[in-house]
């Protein structure tokens, strides 16, 4: 019998790629970058959940400390080591109520509860779905479609009442097909219905929802498509359409949650907004499948009187530089107002720090298709 014979550094070699193989996958390390620090900030900071693209496994957690300057990118990795997959599948909504930060990751089908402080794990409550979080009187409340990704046929979807003491699902109720965001007011919880899974044929209502009892109590005639849903300090609910994406438009809806009737429509597309003080901050990526593009646009409305106001929350002309704004939020000591860029929505994108004058403040690198922000005190 003859034997083949290598030469020792190519066996070296091969038995180096073999041992490398056989490693469980390594998080993604963590990042640090310097901005303007803000050292009597009355925020010390606040977490950034990255989107990542479906199926890819690359949803991450960045985490920016207003007060010395810092913005960490892949903290989650970097505190939970541990979590070979990492965050998971579609980062799809973040939100702080206590001392635990709570992560909604929809195509992993779970909402992750993270340490405040810390952004360690210390549990998870799988919901299939699941989109968006709100909370109240000590429970979180989850929306969730059920079903398969995009299938027509996919059930009416749930909110789900999360016990956040004992981390785990207390109460569901039925609401109408792909439940997204999510407000309260009172006793009443009020939830955007899209239908988006089955074009044209879009769901129109707004759920609303009686907490004690925790049945839906009747639904709100608004318009197809529904998507954000956001409460002002008036009592009002401000719900977004974002029409068929052909020759229906976008608008913005203004809901009387005394009456529950529709008091005033804005002929405005609203892809995302914030409420903070009496002020509507809003940006929009409207879409058209007809132009094959999308159209950007940047309102703010005042809520008290309710009018588009003349002013927007970018004055110095670098709006011109975000390619695809993904998501809004503003401080609510500093009232500076933050906007990430999705960018190309495969590579990474940016986050941009406005003053409350308009001017840009500093920009960061974050991870993929930044898009969620729940502030830390």
């Amino acid at each position: 019998m003859r034997y083949l014979k290598f030469p020792i550094y190519i066996l070296v070699f091969l038995m180096a790629i073999i041992s490398a193989c056989r490693k469980d996958p390594q998080p993604l390390p963590s990042e640090i970058t310097k901005v303007e620090p803000e050292p009597t900030s009355g925020i010390k900071g606040f977490y950034l959940v990255n989107e990542g693209n479906m199926n890819m496994n690359k949803a991450s957690l960045d985490y920016m400390d207003l007060v010395n300057g810092i913005y960490t990118r892949n903290l989650y990795n970097q505190v939970n080591p541990e979590v070979t997959k990492g965050l998971g599948d579609v980062g799809n909504d973040i939100g702080r109520y206590g001392s635990k930060l709570y992560v909604v990751v929809n195509i992993s089908n779970k909402v992750e509860v993270l340490n405040i402080k810390t952004g360690k794990k210390i549990g998870q409550i799988n919901i299939t779905n699941c989109r968006y979080i709100t909370f109240n009187n000590g429970k979180a409340y989850v929306s969730a479609y059920l079903g398969k990704v995009g299938d027509p046929k996919a059930p009416n979807g749930i909110v789900a009442e999360i016990d956040t003491t004992a981390l785990r699902v207390s109460r569901t109720i039925e609401v109408g097909r792909q439940p997204e965001e999510m407000a309260i007011i009172g006793t009443k919880l009020y939830v955007a219905n899209s239908g988006g899974y089955s074009p044209p044929d879009y769901e129109h209502t707004v759920s609303v929802i009686d907490l004690p009892s925790f049945t839906e109590i009747k639904r709100i005639e608004v318009a197809i498509n529904l998507s954000r849903v956001k409460a002002d300090r008036y009592g009002d609910l401000y719900v977004t359409s974002r029409g068929d994406y052909y020759t229906i438009p976008a608008k913005l809806f203004v809901i009387d949650t005394q009456t529950d009737q529709i008091k005033k429509v804005f002929n405005i597309a609203a892809s995302n907004l914030v409420i903070d003080d009496d002020y509507a901050y809003i940006y929009s990526t409207e879409w058209n499948y007809i132009e094959g593009r999308n159209r950007i646009t940047y309102n703010m409305i005042n809520t008290k009187d309710e009018t588009v106001m003349d002013r927007k929350f970018i004055s110095d002309g670098t709006e011109k530089d975000i390619k695809i704004p993904y998501g809004i939020a503003v401080n609510p000591a500093s009232k500076d107002v933050y906007v990430t860029d999705a960018k190309d929505y495969v590579s990474p994108g940016k986050l941009h720090c406005y003053s409350p004058e308009g001017r840009l403040k500093w920009s960061v690198t974050t991870g993929d298709i930044p898009a969620h922000i729940t502030f830390t005190n």
